[in-house]
């Protein structure tokens, strides 16, 4: 019986399944996405991100247990150069997983895993500054005042515009009467 058991072992021994999501994380980091089976892809998202958590804290210790991970100096790299500087202010969930349905050969699930960040379509693209790397909470209490703050300067673009019609309105009278 398998209790408890959450490990997904992609019917492979500890060994074979440790070198495939090792060399999936190498090749997800390289690349930025890859496409993969769906378990592949769910086992791969389990592996890499406490790896891209650890790459965030850039100290020879951490850089020592990516690499006992990865087993490839450039991945190594990568991770702690490019890819930490990306989601230094992400609090996680750094990896998306998007379905592409029936691999035609053996009708296998597929899906695409990338790195969030590094999409320009749905995120924020390469060229927007990202804001400060402070902790984020879902309390609402600052986005109440924010919503106040951003009222109050629709109420005052409204009254600029209000002031602008109403001066055209008195020019064109002025015309007229002329």
């Amino acid at each position: 019986m398998r209790h408890g058991d959450k490990v997904n072992n992609l019917g492979r021994t500890a060994s074979h399944r440790k070198a495939l999501l090792s060399n999936l994380a190498i090749q997800l980091i390289t690349h930025k996405r890859i496409v993969t089976t769906l378990a592949k892809a769910k086992s791969l998202r389990t592996y890499v991100e406490p790896l891209i958590t650890k790459a965030k804290d850039n100290t020879t210790h951490q850089r020592r247990m990516v690499f006992s991970y990865l087993q490839d100096k450039d991945a190594v790299t990568e991770l702690f150069s490019t890819v930490a500087a990306k989601v230094a202010g992400r609090p996680g969930g750094y990896t998306r997983i998007i379905k592409l349905g029936a691999r035609v050969g053996d009708n296998a699930e597929t899906a695409l895993i990338e790195l969030v960040d590094f999409n320009e379509i749905y995120g924020k693209g390469k060229g927007e500054a990202k804001e400060a790397a402070g902790k984020k909470t879902r309390r609402a209490g600052g986005s109440r005042k924010k919503a106040a703050g951003e009222t109050e300067e629709v109420a005052a673009e409204a009254k600029e515009g209000k002031a602008k019609t109403n001066e055209a309105k008195e020019a064109k009278a002025e015309e007229k009467a002329k």
